[in-house]
């Protein structure tokens, strides 16, 4: 049987990219998949090449339905704005109410501006907070009671928690970061709970991957490309998680190329597939060991105080 077989997954930021490439994956792999986004097209407009490029404007969340749907998959359109919750619950319930269940949640949404502190204006620290951290707690609260019918599973776009990732982009780093807090603290809560089915699990690029993002780059110096990979490694990696036990990766902050290396993940052995240009060799940017972040007093916390308890 297929791994997602009559299963469901919502792709959160699913309009090209990564969050295209994993839509598209989970598809081939047996979900009905929900790719919901901002922005939606005529996906069958006589005027637009089809498919478009998935890195460019062109490519929404409609035209990935299409590809989805013409490769034999069952997929889904919902356009959504994670800076507003009723959209997020919306997209959530309509999830259900067109398949009957929520298996999966995948939050790739990404706000992106990398500047020191004294270049970034507010208004671009908020929004890069509420597209990642409060777009992503959104998601996963509005999601919870459903997933915990089917012993769900969260996959988070964000990064291990290290000090040189702070470097120059503090303000994007606050929320990604935090998005890597809210899967450590909500395995615990998986734990605590008995929830052995469960996992949340956040992944990230050990080598940077070719997107709407690198593609200004890529533009400008077409040598650029040597050092990008595919977005397939990232779904690859995806669907790795999906396939291994959920004590395996609960809590778990994995880098793709890492994780498909291990044991559990595949035991890939061969990346060079994946580079964008054939033969080139695309330099890792993320250190090869990161800080644990346990302390020897991890299970000697004190008396524990629950605030929804408390207001009862």
């Amino acid at each position: 049987m297929a791994l997602g077989s009559g299963k469901v997954a919502l792709v959160v930021g699913a309009s090209r990219g990564i969050g295209r490439q994993i839509a598209i994956d989970l598809a081939k792999n047996g979900y009905s998949v929900v790719v919901a986004a901002k922005s939606t097209s005529d996906a069958r407009s006589p005027a637009a090449p089809f498919p478009p490029d998935p890195n460019s404007p062109q490519s929404t969340i409609s035209t990935v339905e299409r590809e989805v749907v013409e490769a034999g998959g069952r997929a889904t359109a919902i356009p959504v704005d994670v800076r507003d919750q009723a959209s997020v619950r919306k997209l959530v319930d309509r999830t259900v109410e067109t398949y009957g269940r929520l298996d999966v949640l995948v939050y790739n949404p990404g706000a992106i501006w990398w500047a020191a502190v004294e270049d970034t204006p507010v208004k671009r620290f908020q929004l890069m907070q509420r597209v990642n951290i409060e777009g992503l707690y959104g998601a996963v609260y509005a999601a919870l009671p459903y997933l915990k019918r089917s012993s769900g599973r969260v996959v988070v776009v964000s990064p291990p928690i290290y000090s040189r990732f702070f470097r120059g982009k503090t303000a994007y780093a606050m929320g990604k970061v935090g998005m890597s807090v809210l899967t450590k603290g909500l395995a615990m809560d998986f734990q605590r709970q008995g929830l052995e089915g469960m996992a949340i699990t956040s992944l990230w690029p050990a080598v940077a991957i070719e997107s709407a993002a690198t593609h200004p780059l890529t533009t400008a110096s077409p040598s650029e490309a040597r050092d990008l990979r595919k977005a397939t490694i990232f779904s690859d990696a995806v669907v790795a998680v999906l396939r291994a036990p959920a004590a395996a990766v609960n809590g778990l902050l994995a880098l793709d190329e890492d994780f498909l290396r291990s044991e559990v993940g595949g035991s890939v052995a061969d990346f060079s597939g994946y580079a964008v240009v054939p033969g080139s060799q695309p330099r890792r940017i993320m250190p090869a060991v990161l800080p644990d972040l346990t302390v020897a007093e991890q299970d000697d916390e004190g008396k524990r105080m629950d605030s929804a308890k408390a207001r009862l």
